[in-house]
């Protein structure tokens, strides 16, 4: 892990980030149709755009924006946390548009797995970029 030249906290972003990217090509959105069958749909479309953009947001703050080997300074964490906050936000704004739309958990549609996943590395990207969850590090042997 040290040789890839990367801080701690920003590998642990880029996995978070590398969820939620694997997220969106899960299922977003499972439709049943009684007996005959039924579909899915994944995270590439309409508010899931803004989980795609959060997510380069991520990768620009870790790999582009300042130094690789160091903690995030004042402005990548800010770029860092509002990518996390956009891939949160186009989970949560993809559900609600698709429970005020007709498709509660009553109805044939409901949230898929890959909805889920994204919302969860949202919000756990933005407790780690914040200090809440604190990184692992190796007991002294």
């Amino acid at each position: 892990m040290e040789n890839l030249n990367l801080h701690k906290s920003k590998l642990y972003s880029l996995i978070i980030a590398g969820v939620a990217l694997i997220a969106l090509i899960l299922p977003w959105v499972s439709i049943k149709f009684g007996g005959f069958g039924g579909g899915s749909a994944n995270g590439l479309r309409s508010w899931g755009l803004v989980t795609l953009l959060g997510i380069g947001a991520v990768a620009a703050a870790c790999f582009f924006l300042g130094d690789k080997t160091k903690e995030f300074d004042a402005n990548t964490k800010k770029i860092a946390l509002a990518g996390f906050g956009g891939i949160a936000a186009g989970a949560l704004l993809f559900f609600l548009r698709l429970n005020s739309y007709g498709g509660g958990f009553s109805s044939a549609v409901s949230a898929g797995i890959g909805l889920w996943i994204a919302l969860a590395a949202g919000v756990g990207g933005l407790l780690l970029t914040l200090g809440i969850v604190k990184i692992p590090t190796k007991p002294n042997a």
